[in-house]
């Protein structure tokens, strides 16, 4: 979803795990998604993450993913693109990076975070190790997305997902249709998401997304706690509504994705490698501190 600018100015990320080559050590390198509205070099978003972490962690490589072939591109490719296209052009960009071949950390902000998981699921080669989720929405969002400022792109998406998320046209098109989830209709959710209901395995069941998933050292979920455009919020921790019933929020380890162990989930979460975190504010709006002693420290030091 939309990236909070400001708040990303503050993110001191470190991926300080190595990785021995010959007589000495080399940071595993990093690879990061952005969110709507967002692109992977604005200096004062995800140019400045990148920036930051390389300046935190001396010697990493941070590759910022682009989609488009330009920063326009990756713009609108926030919010009008096949999805499931957008992921196979990260897969092909991870693969041909040599920086990249001993394998990876990834970190994924928003709507990013979901798109991440998929390269997770899908692309095993090289490997993903660590995947760390910045307020993504894992079981989707029944809510239209808040974008911030009155623009062409934002005032379009909202208007094609009135029309009917679930029509043909528009999960072909729209970014933020593909990851819907209405839970007054499960069944047709299950049948016309083109996207979130092939990760989450709710249709077709696939195993390998399962199996590479698994090969994941760590998962951690970051929630907010104030979070508007996450809907419900708990999406970022792979919980959601209950079918037919919106008053009712199912946490992850209710949900029938985690009882059927869908996609790894339970064994993940049962070994220990699912780690969630829960940061007082709204979207993207993580301290310093947080970061630093909550998500750093405990896990990438």
């Amino acid at each position: 979803m939309t990236a909070l600018l400001p708040y990303l100015l503050i993110f001191p990320l470190l991926f300080a795990t190595s990785v021995a080559i010959g007589n000495g050590t080399k940071q595993v390198p990093v690879v990061i998604w952005h969110g709507m509205g967002d692109c992977c070099c604005n200096p004062l978003s995800m140019g400045s993450v990148k920036k930051m972490i390389q300046e935190e962690v001396p010697g990493v490589y941070v590759h910022s993913l682009e989609l488009g072939g330009s920063i326009t591109k990756d713009i609108e490719h926030g919010f009008f693109a096949n999805v499931n296209e957008l992921v196979y052009m990260a897969c092909i960009k991870i693969q041909n990076d040599p920086e990249l071949k001993n394998g990876y950390n990834a970190m994924g902000f928003s709507q990013g975070a979901q798109f991440l998981r998929a390269v997770a699921e899908r692309c095993p080669n090289p490997p993903m190790k660590n995947f760390v989720s910045i307020g993504g929405q894992h079981q989707g969002v029944f809510g239209a997305p808040y974008c911030i400022g009155d623009n062409v792109m934002c005032n379009s998406m909202r208007r094609l997902i009135d029309m009917g998320a679930y029509l043909p046209f528009v999960q072909k098109r729209v970014v933020q249709a593909q990851y819907w989830h209405d839970p007054n209709q499960p069944e047709e959710y299950k049948k016309r998401s083109i996207f979130l209901a092939d990760i989450n395995n709710e249709n077709k069941n696939n195993p390998t997304y399962k199996r590479n998933l698994l090969n994941l050292k760590n998962m951690l979920l970051v929630k907010f706690n104030q979070d508007h455009m996450v809907v419900p919020k708990e999406s970022s921790w792979f919980g959601f509504y209950k079918d037919g019933d919106i008053d009712t929020i199912l946490p992850m380890n209710e949900t029938d994705l985690y009882l059927e162990d869908r996609i790894g989930l339970k064994k993940l979460h049962e070994s220990g490698r699912i780690q969630l975190l829960a940061v007082d504010g709204d979207h993207l709006q993580i301290p310093r501190s947080v970061l630093v002693n909550d998500i750093i420290k405990k896990y990438f030091m």
